[in-house]
């Protein structure tokens, strides 16, 4: 375990892009992204508390969770919508957070199988605007998605007893 998290945001564009390899099947990758209750389990950067309040995984189906600190009444809301789901291999969703209405993100994610029970997740994000996208950039994002992915592997580990790198 202990992959690293690479993310490209390149100049002039309103583009990310990120890449994380995992010691764990396709399959177990997207289920935990999938799954209502897994994915809550690991979104977003440790000490972050997410709430599920809606979880349609299909093409047209929506979402929303909310996410606060354990020791704060602060919240952070996020919703978007399925596009695109094709089992163990692509998502296609909107991704919109609520702390900044109508910047609404445009993601794909690619689940690759590497063989040996690991797996390559790759995403694009498509920005509303390259301020938004250099919004996002200085954020944070790069260590709350690095901790997110950590956490993923971490629940994978802890619910397939150990298996995996």
């Amino acid at each position: 375990m202990g992959h690293d998290l690479h993310l490209t945001v390149p100049d002039g564009v309103p583009y990310i892009d990120f890449e994380r390899d995992f010691d764990f099947s396709v399959a177990d990758v997207f289920r935990a992204h999938a799954d209502p209750e897994l994915f809550r389990q690991w979104i977003g950067p440790r000490g972050l508390r997410t709430r599920i309040d809606g979880f349609e995984f299909r093409a047209g189906g929506a979402y929303r969770f909310v996410q606060s600190g354990e020791d704060s009444t602060e919240e952070h809301a996020f919703h978007g919508v399925f596009h695109t789901v094709r089992e163990n291999e692509l998502v296609v969703q909107t991704f919109e957070y609520e702390g900044r209405p109508d910047a609404v993100d445009l993601e794909y994610l690619h689940f690759e199988d590497l063989g040996v029970g690991r797996s390559r997740l790759r995403g694009h994000t498509v920005h509303a605007s390259q301020e938004a996208r250099d919004g996002m950039a200085a954020s944070g994002m790069e260590n709350g998605m690095a901790e997110g992915y950590e956490r993923l592997e971490e629940l994978l580990a802890g619910l397939l007893g150990g298996q995996g790198g």
